[in-house]
């Protein structure tokens, strides 16, 4: 069984975190692996971003990665302007933000209408900081008790 958006995978498990410096010394202590280097999120000339259905140019992020055979740990730093991130910050303190899947046999579209369908609600989307995919965080709050991010690789369908 392949589930809604065309898989059952976890690949990424994101934790929103007030200091991304303390968060991923810490994670790397515990893991017993090297610092990742901390990137951001991207310019909104490439990432499109939107929140609540509104462009949000000035919503953006620090991010770190610790990468896994088949698995990712994501460390999110917000930063003030309006995004799921900071939202999931200011209600509910630092900790798990997501769960992400890479969208299997379907384009993204199609995998946000399936999550529709499910009960859930898009809150933001955008493109990868370098143009290479997409992403999608829907919250399911109601029905899975987190927010489900869908990642897509590739050129986006016109």
């Amino acid at each position: 069984m392949s589930g809604i958006v065309g898989t059952n995978a976890v690949v990424q498990i994101g934790f929103v975190v007030r200091d991304i410096y303390e968060a991923k010394k810490k994670w790397a202590q515990f893991l017993g692996m090297e610092e990742p280097p901390v990137g951001d999120s991207g310019e909104y000339a490439i990432t499109r971003t939107q929140y609540q259905g509104k462009e949000v140019p000035e919503a953006k992020s620090l991010l770190a990665f610790f990468n896994f055979p088949g698995f990712q740990i994501e460390l999110i730093q917000p930063n003030e302007a309006p995004s799921t991130w900071r939202e999931f910050l200011d209600t509910h303190g630092e900790g798990i933000h997501h769960l992400a899947f890479n969208v299997g046999g379907m384009r993204m579209e199609q995998a946000i209408e399936n999550c529709r369908d499910f009960g859930m609600t898009l809150e933001q989307k955008g493109e990868y900081s370098d143009g290479s995919g997409r992403y999608a965080y829907l919250s399911a709050e109601k029905e899975l008790k987190t927010v489900i991010e869908l990642l897509e690789s590739g050129p986006k369908e016109a």
